[in-house]
């Protein structure tokens, strides 16, 4: 029975498509009729019927009207060319621009005042306690030192370099 019924589903399936498939195809088959109407139509409206005159002058008159009218045609298809051409050009150039807008702009930064404890809380998150002292790592000068320092200056004078010239005469 289960077998009856998927067969019986398949068919209706099956009906439904070629049904389907049957009205698209007729339609595909009218709109190329239309198309082919359209086409007739239009070359009835534009392109009349050609006359061929039986003298020499007749012929050279038909030919030099048709060779206007050629150039007035190339002379229309040269023009939409340039404005199609331009177009593009200019369409290019504004992509150009957005392109390095968008690719060169710097965001304002804000100015944040934070220490450094705060940023790596905030980096790390509050489960890490890190402190970091900056101040606790650096060497602590001693003051004799630098009175040694100075001790030294005063005597070879210009702050511990020897003197280049003389400048007695």
């Amino acid at each position: 029975q289960q077998q009856q019924q998927l067969s019986a589903t398949v068919r209706r399936h099956l009906h439904s498509t070629s049904l389907v498939l049957q009205v698209g195809q007729e339609m595909l088959e009218e709109e190329a009729r239309e198309a082919e109407r359209e086409k007739m139509q239009y070359l009835e409206e534009n392109c009349t019927a050609l006359f061929i005159p039986g003298s020499m002058q007749d012929l050279q008159e038909l030919c030099c009207k048709l060779h206007k009218q050629i150039d007035l045609v190339d002379e229309e298809r040269y023009n939409m060319e340039v404005k199609v051409a331009k177009s593009n050009k200019v369409d290019d150039l504004k992509l150009k621009i957005q392109y390095l807008n968008g690719r060169f702009k710097k965001p304002v930064l804000k100015k944040v005042r934070m220490s450094a404890d705060a940023m790596l809380a905030g980096l790390l998150g509050s489960k890490h306690k890190v402190s970091m002292d900056l101040r606790a790592s650096l060497k602590q000068v001693k003051k004799e030192v630098k009175d040694e320092v100075e001790k030294i200056k005063d005597k070879t004078g210009m702050g511990g370099r020897k003197k280049m010239f003389d400048t007695e005469p």
